[in-house]
């Protein structure tokens, strides 16, 4: 099957990446709302084409089923109107991880998580001996790949995960709670580190012709606010970001923050000191989107937002209604991009997303 072949379900929702562009630059008003998503799980891509999933790539080397499923996910954002197709880059990282049955309906798969309660580095003498990787180890194939198979009209977002994310997963978060008082000169160490490592990945990422965006995901918070004090991220995280987000207006590209988390102890540090251009995860529970373009829409663009709980629980009526209030209260003054509050996981009923979609689609036009 051809990577570019998959007929839009909507045929006026032509790609178009400078529709996108306007939202994330808050420069005017689109045609329309774009979407916007950080990821989408493979199952739900494969069930909106209407094809068997992909095999899971059993090494990084299989490139041949990494292949396969790269081209699903081009052919899906094109498929459902997006501007963009995501890649991620990942360094070579080992970490501790866990895993269990994935009791999701669409999933063919485990679902593996980071151990939160013990990482691969604890001390400085684990820090000395952890295997480093040195920046010509990172593999863009995956961007690579996406970026000369894009479909007309369409740029590639580039997609990390995070400062803060990499320290936690390599240290086990209770084990990074603790050593943030016990071991300062560790966690130091561990951010300059890491924070290298990711600047030379968005010299990389923010260079590529066909890069339009770059999206850091980094979890920063819970529903009672952030994971670790706001003193801390402004000590030890913050400086990193601004870093990568400095590389990336350098290329004259937006920067995008996927955040989970109350953040709104430090949304003004991620606006006026950080310089991010979006903000992406939202939950009703602590902060609706409607609320978040009510206090922050006249100085980043807010991406998302449709509480994914209620978009799992909800009938697809009733998600029409909810994206209809969302479009109504967030459209105004542009600076929207529409989606979920987190991601399309596999746990989605597709009948709920696409109704989302098709809502959007039919209301959420300009002029």
């Amino acid at each position: 099957m051809s990577i570019q072949n998959a007929a839009p379900l909507w045929p006026h929702a032509r790609s178009d990446f400078a529709r996108l562009l306007r939202v994330l630059r808050r420069d005017g008003l689109p045609d329309r709302v774009p979407f916007i998503e950080l990821f989408a799980d493979p199952e739900v891509i494969a069930a909106v084409l209407d094809e068997p999933l992909a095999p899971l790539p059993a090494t990084p080397a299989d490139r041949d089923a990494y292949r396969a499923r790269l081209d699903q996910r081009i052919r899906f954002c094109q498929k459902v109107g997006f501007d963009y197709v995501w890649a991620g880059t990942h360094p070579p990282l080992a970490m501790s991880r866990l895993q269990a049955d994935d009791t999701a309906e669409l999933s063919r798969v485990k679902r593996g998580w980071v151990n939160e309660s013990e990482g691969v580095i604890g001390s400085m003498a684990d820090f000395e001996a952890y295997p480093w990787p040195r920046p010509e180890d990172v593999d863009y194939f995956e961007l690579e790949y996406v970026a000369n198979n894009l479909p007309d009209g369409m740029r590639v977002i580039a997609t990390t995960a995070g400062v803060l994310e990499y320290v936690m997963w390599l240290m086990g978060y209770a084990p990074f709670a603790v050593a943030l008082y016990d071991q300062p000169e560790l966690i130091e160490a561990m951010f300059q580190r890491i924070g290298d490592l990711m600047a030379s990945i968005y010299a990389t990422i923010c260079d590529h012709p066909k890069v339009g965006a770059v999206f850091l995901g980094d979890d920063m918070g819970h529903r009672g606010g952030t994971m670790v004090h706001p003193d801390h991220l402004r000590r030890y995280v913050f400086p990193r970001q601004r870093r990568l987000v400095q590389t990336a207006h350098e290329h004259g590209l937006p920067f995008l923050l996927h955040s989970c988390g109350d953040l709104r102890a430090v949304m003004d540090d991620l606006i006026d000191d950080v310089g991010i251009d979006g903000k992406h995860s939202f939950e009703d529970t602590y902060l609706p989107v409607t609320e978040a373009k009510r206090l922050y829409g006249d100085r980043v663009a807010i991406l998302g937002g449709v509480d994914v709980d209620f978009l799992v629980r909800s009938d697809p009526e009733q998600v029409r209604a909810y994206t209809r209030r969302v479009l109504e209260a967030c459209m105004p003054g542009g600076g929207y991009a529409f989606g979920t509050g987190n991601s399309v996981a596999n746990y989605i009923p597709v009948r709920n997303y696409l109704a989302m979609l098709d809502e959007a689609i039919r209301v959420g036009i300009y002029g």
